[in-house]
């Protein structure tokens, strides 16, 4: 019998193993498909096994069929979004009109981001009409003490802050700050100015500049920032800065003004 335990605990590892394999065999084809050939020659399975931990997959809403090719299954969709909070979606929908204006002005790579954890997760973006290496993708993450608007979101949560500040910081470029002490000043200096910058910290070629959209509490509820090749000059810098900060005053208004309507319409209905 324990025997037998035992060979049933190492199956389910396998098949776990297996199944992961295949979800992350889709890449950059989640939402087209692939076949099953494709998609064993890229999780390194046998067509028979991808087939039936696809049907596994399937039964539980990960995967979905269409024809004879599978895609990521709306319930792997519900279980991502799960991971953020509740109200990012309404943040993100309330937010890209002044994500938009910011494109309009500056006519740069544009992205609208909030903090999870220590890391920063970009909830949307406007790709500028020049081509710049920038790291970041729609619903991914990076390291908040390497970029500009994680730099920002940090300055304006204590909690989150501290706990970046005493884990280990992992370098992008040599411009990286990766030394606690210079962090927990950078963000200081962050929170008095109300305006953060990346100078090729994240990626070599690339600055940016962040502002924070506040609520009437003064609580940080997202970033919004502008990246720019690392040639930019200091005064390029500034006058960014400073369309930044007008796009994230009146987002910081607009979300007042939102606020206080959700919280009077609560009030009828009550």
């Amino acid at each position: 019998m324990t025997t037998s335990a035992t060979g049933q605990a190492r199956d389910d590892r396998a098949a776990i193993d297996k199944a992961i394999s295949l979800l992350v065999a889709f890449g950059d084809r989640a939402s087209i498909g692939l076949g099953v050939s494709e998609l064993a020659r890229r999780a390194g399975l046998s067509k028979s096994t991808t087939y039936r931990v696809l049907s596994a997959l399937e039964r539980n809403g990960l995967v979905e069929r269409e024809g004879t090719d599978y895609r990521l299954g709306e319930q792997l969709h519900r279980l991502g979004r799960a991971v953020y909070a509740p109200d990012t979606e309404n943040v993100r929908d309330l937010l890209q009109p002044y994500l938009s204006d910011l494109y309009e002005m500056t006519r740069q790579t544009v992205h609208l981001a909030v903090l999870h954890g220590i890391d920063v997760v970009y909830l949307a973006k406007l790709y500028g009409h020049r081509a710049i290496p920038v790291p970041s993708r729609i619903g991914g993450r990076l390291p908040a003490h390497a970029s500009a608007v994680g730099k920002l979101l940090l300055a304006y949560d204590a909690d989150a802050a501290a706990r970046a500040v005493a884990g280990p910081l992992q370098r992008f470029t040599d411009r990286t700050i990766t030394d606690p002490e210079m962090l927990a000043d950078e963000l200081r200096r962050i929170r008095r100015a109300g305006i953060a910058y990346d100078r090729q910290e994240s990626r070599p070629g690339l600055n940016c500049v962040a502002a924070p959209v506040l609520t009437p509490g003064g609580t940080v509820l997202a970033a919004l920032s502008v990246s720019v090749p690392g040639s930019r000059d200091v005064v390029g810098l500034r006058r960014l800065s400073a369309d930044v900060r007008r796009v994230a005053a009146a987002a910081s208004q607009g979300c007042g003004r939102s606020l206080q309507l959700r919280t009077q319409r609560a009030r009828r209905s009550s």
